[in-house]
């Protein structure tokens, strides 16, 4: 008998035994957070999971099916030009708009595919944090000196944070590049202009099923959001078209598939929930069957999603428990961090970062609750330092970026997120107390 392993055994009996005696259930700030944990959650499944993560892993896999590994590289590998490689990589956000959790699929999939770490973590930092309906929003609402700095600073922030992270491995970057170097030139099945094209629809898709809705009722946003699904089934009859003729998917496929969803769509106009679902299930149906490219590209997606979704909903739970939802409690007291982040300390913008990186913020939903922050004495430093770490980290993002980058790098990723975010936010908080005191 190994005497090591059953001392092991026993020490894990024992302290599961022990963390059950002594579980404060029944203790009303415990039980709530254990409420709160299954309240994100469920919002969380009910508002990301069918509309962004499900049209995300479609499009990671299609990145590792239909990508040539060349093309990859050659505008984001290791050894690409490096002001298109962060160029590209930096200014996504304004076209993908998408959270901290719906960019990782794609960020998996691009790195997987040859991408250098630095465009890579550009893209990763980028995605969600440069969104223009956010930006605009933080402009009207939290004030235009907000929004601007947010603006400028998220895109210096994705640049800055891919080049350090390039240089701090830049010996894994080296011998990447190499091996990259070794590799045969692979053959091209369809011209880029049909890639793109295919791309776009689902890009298309993407976004405009989850555009949120305006404060505003008139003008351009306003505007978008009224089409939004009218703009996103045309997008998806694109795809399908595109399926079809490029694709070689045979088309009673895609016409059982489009008939219920038209259908549903018009018998349930104010549940288009229920036309996308079925949409996706069609979709996943057809090409889980298919034995050929399209086949590659369901598997491919469903490899991202069986890595990814667990993930994210341990993070979720975790996160719920801890910080709760807007406007309620977890087991951290929210007036604590309301506490610690008046005036423009170190301490407060650190605070304000660190709880921002490990806060779950869907897309928008960081404008309103700083506004709450505000009102109750948060400085305007620490209010930027957590729009530029918020919404680009949070904790189940973590648990992902560690399966894709391994524990070195994503503490290395977070900690520069946190540590410029902490910086940017005392520098515009010293302007901005300096302006106030310069127009008395």
């Amino acid at each position: 008998m190994n005497w090591k392993e059953e001392w092991k055994k026993l020490a894990w009996i024992v302290g599961i035994f022990l963390a059950f005696f002594y579980l404060p259930v029944g203790r009303e700030r415990f039980d709530n957070a254990i409420m709160e944990s299954l309240h994100l959650a469920k919002w969380y499944a009910q508002e990301h999971v069918l509309l962004c993560l499900i049209p995300a892993f479609f499009i990671a896999g299609a990145i590792a099916v239909f990508v040539s590994q060349g093309s990859v590289m050659k505008y984001l590998g290791a050894k690409a030009n490096k002001i298109l490689a962060y160029g590209v990589a930096a200014v996504s956000g304004t076209i993908l708009a998408v959270c901290s959790c719906t960019v990782l699929p794609l960020f998996s999939g691009i790195y997987r595919m040859g991408a250098g770490l630095g465009p890579a973590s550009a893209f990763l930092y980028s995605g969600p944090a440069i969104n223009i309906l956010a930006i605009v929003m933080t402009a009207r609402v939290l004030g235009i000196e907000l929004g601007i700095a947010r603006a400028v600073g998220a895109i210096l922030f994705s640049i800055v944070i891919g080049v350090l992270m390039h240089l701090i491995f830049i010996r894994e970057e080296k011998q990447k590049a190499a091996a990259q170097m070794l590799l045969p030139e692979e053959e091209v099945k369809r011209p880029l202009w049909q890639n793109a094209l295919y791309f776009v629809s689902m890009v298309g898709i993407l976004v405009f099923a989850n555009w949120g809705k305006p404060q505003e009722t008139t003008g351009l946003w306003a505007s978008i959001y009224a089409t939004k699904w009218i703009v996103s089934a045309l997008f998806a009859a694109a795809l399908g078209v595109m399926l079809v003729i490029w694709f070689e998917v045979k088309w009673w496929k895609v016409g059982l598939t489009a008939l219920p969803t038209v259908a549903l769509a018009t018998v349930f106009p104010e549940q288009p929930m229920v036309a996308f679902a079925t949409a996706v299930i069609g979709l996943s149906w057809f090409t889980s069957l298919d034995k050929g490219e399209t086949g590659e590209w369901f598997s491919s997606s469903w490899g991202f999603a069986k890595q990814i979704m667990p993930l994210l909903l341990i993070g979720v739970l975790v996160a719920g428990a801890l910080l709760g939802r807007v406007g309620h409690e977890g087991l951290i007291p929210s007036e604590w961090i309301a506490n610690l982040v008046g005036g423009n300390s170190l301490r407060a913008n650190f605070v304000a970062s660190f709880a921002g990186a490990f806060m779950y913020f869907a897309t928008l939903t960081e404008v309103p609750i700083l506004q709450g922050l505000i009102a109750n004495g948060m400085g305007k430093g620490p209010a930027l330092a957590l729009l530029l770490a918020g919404p680009a980290l949070s904790l189940p993002s973590m648990l992902v970026i560690r399966s894709v980058l391994g524990t070195k790098k994503t503490v290395v990723f977070v900690s520069l997120v946190i540590v410029m975010a902490t910086f940017s936010g005392m520098i515009f908080g010293g302007i901005f107390e300096m302006m106030e005191w310069w127009n008395r």
